[in-house]
This record gives structure tokens, C-alpha cells and sequence, in this order.
């Protein structure tokens, strides 16, 4: 007769034991999962599902935030995004577009004691809310601002 709990034993042990072999010689790095996680992200198609994959419940508004979009964006392939946070301890800010294939247009981690600061170009399919949410010492905030976009730039 086997013994299941036997079994069970030296399955997890033997795992936990590659998974420190793996970590001993690189493989694997702590932060791992939180990488995959904003990976995820990436490919998500709602704002639910961003949201979701960021980890965040409900991000409050902020004046802190300043997000910086043109009202009319001729060319929805390279839409300028300027973001910059006055709030203390900025961890993350992430650039989200409500209408795009893929919700999650940026990314961006500070390490401690960097000015939150980021400008990029981001591609817009249609008019849409452009959102800047901020992790900052571990709560989420926003603001939002609308791009009317007169030739889509991604497809669909």
C-alpha cells in the first residue's frame, strides 16, 4: 500500500527545495511575481481587468496628480502623456487608456527618494478617458482627463 501523506511529504519538500536551488543560482529573483503580475496587466482588455492585475480596489481622486494630454489628438499613434506626482513616497504611476485594446498603455516604478516625473507618447484607438493612476505608499490615486482623437492608432 503507498503512502499518500508520504508522498505529499516529499513532493512539496522536493519542490521547495529546486525552488530555493533556482533562487541559490538566479533563476529566480524576489519581485518575480509582482513582474509577471504587471505583465499580466499588459494583456488585459478592460479597465476591470487592469485594475485587477495591478492590485488595485478603489483609487481615490487627487489634485496631487498632474496629467498633461492635448484636448485633440490629430494622430492617435503618438499621443503625449506628462504625468507628474506631488505625492509623498510615489511608488508607481501607471498610464491606463478606457478604450484601447489593451488598457494598460504604461508602467513606470520610482525607487525611493526619485522625483515622480514621467512624459511618454501613447497610442490612442479612439476618443477615450486617459488615466494616471499613482501607487503611493501603497494606496492608489487618480486622475482623468479626456483625448478626443481624431485618426485611431492601434487596431482593434
Amino acid at each position: 500500500m503507498i503512502n499518500l501523506e508520504r508522498r505529499k511529504a516529499l513532493k512539496a519538500g522536493g519542490g521547495l527545495g529546486l525552488l530555493g536551488l533556482f533562487a541559490a543560482i538566479g533563476l529566480i529573483r524576489p519581485g518575480m511575481a509582482a513582474v509577471e503580475t504587471k505583465l499580466f496587466a499588459f494583456d488585459a482588455k478592460s479597465m476591470n481587468e487592469a485594475l485587477d492585475a495591478l492590485g488595485v480596489i478603489i483609487p481615490q481622486s487627487s489634485e496631487a496628480i498632474h496629467l498633461t494630454v492635448p484636448e485633440i489628438a490629430e494622430n492617435g499613434a503618438v499621443v503625449p502623456v506628462t504625468v507628474l506626482s506631488s505625492l509623498a513616497n510615489t511608488e508607481q504611476i501607471h498610464i491606463l487608456v478606457e478604450k484601447n485594446p489593451n488598457v494598460l498603455a504604461a508602467n513606470f516604478t520610482f525607487p525611493e527618494g526619485t522625483e515622480s516625473f514621467v512624459t511618454t507618447r501613447v497610442k490612442m484607438k479612439e476618443t477615450s478617458m486617459v488615466i494616471a493612476l499613482v501607487k503611493a505608499d501603497g494606496k492608489f490615486y487618480r486622475i482623468a482627463k479626456e483625448v478626443k482623437v481624431t485618426a485611431g492608432g492601434c487596431g482593434g
